[in-house]
């Protein structure tokens, strides 16, 4: 029996919409995607796959809103956006029912195929930039990212600018993806949103102690550890390490 099948006649058998509700189950098995109680996101959602797992993993304390220009049919516990996830007013209509925020985003958009896979994949890899733009808009820092994207042109600097945005970052294919198919998953962990980046030099004002005798310092909001600094100094400092709610520094 072919993957297809096997896939096909399980998602049959055990209720789920489609196929891919198994290549989210193997991702959040592998890489703990969907926290309990988590805020979700997901993109290109029809026809409801992903929701239906979605909603089973982070339970009734949690909200998964699904979006896509296509008809969604109810899912419970699962609310859902009708529109085009490259336009700004589909934009601003998902950031307010999520309220602002979210801990988890995820796409398993693709483009409207045209045989021709050039053009397909740099679809592919747009939709994939426009996911990660909502991921960078809506995560809080700490929160999680999943996307597929077909491999080709601009896949390694589309994983580079993942990895410019989360601490740990993986490609992976799932086994319930065709064999014959390109496409792989992008997997996000950890989101950092900080206004430093690793290397970065500066010069700062240490405000505080902490508990380890490290100074504190901020930067734009942002706390930053600096070795070796007491309270009072102004230093300059080279970041060393960037994590979603803080970093660390040392002296230059």
């Amino acid at each position: 029996m072919s993957g297809k099948d096997h896939y096909y006649n399980k998602s049959k058998q055990e209720g789920y919409r489609s196929r891919a509700a198994y290549k989210l189950k193997q991702l959040d098995r592998e890489l703990d995607l969907l926290p309990h109680g988590a805020t979700v996101v997901d993109l290109g959602a029809a026809p409801g796959g992903w929701l239906q797992v979605a909603a089973e993993e982070v339970g009734e304390p949690g909200r998964v809103i699904g979006v896509d220009f296509q008809r969604i049919d109810d899912i419970d516990g699962v609310t859902t956006v009708r529109g085009d996830m490259t336009e700004d007013d589909t934009k601003a209509e998902v950031r307010e029912v999520a309220n602002g925020s979210a801990d988890v985003v995820l796409s398993d958009m693709a483009p409207n195929m045209t045989g021709e896979y050039n053009l397909d994949q740099a679809r592919s890899v747009y939709l994939a930039q426009q996911a990660l733009a909502t991921a960078r808009d809506l995560l809080k820092p700490g929160g999680h990212f999943a996307v597929k994207v077909f491999e080709g042109q601009d896949f390694d600097a589309f994983v580079e600018d993942v990895e410019e945005s989360f601490s740990f970052v993986r490609v992976t294919s799932p086994d319930a993806s065709r064999e014959s198919s390109s496409e792989m998953y992008v997997v996000g962990k950890n989101y950092v949103n900080a206004p430093i980046a690793a290397g970065d030099v500066l010069t700062v004002t240490v405000e505080d102690e902490g508990s380890e005798g490290d100074g504190i310092a901020k930067v734009d909001g942002f706390t930053v550890f600096v070795s070796g600094a007491s309270e009072g100094d102004e230093v300059e400092i080279e970041i060393e390490d960037v994590k979603p709610n803080y970093a660390f520094a040392s002296l230059v």
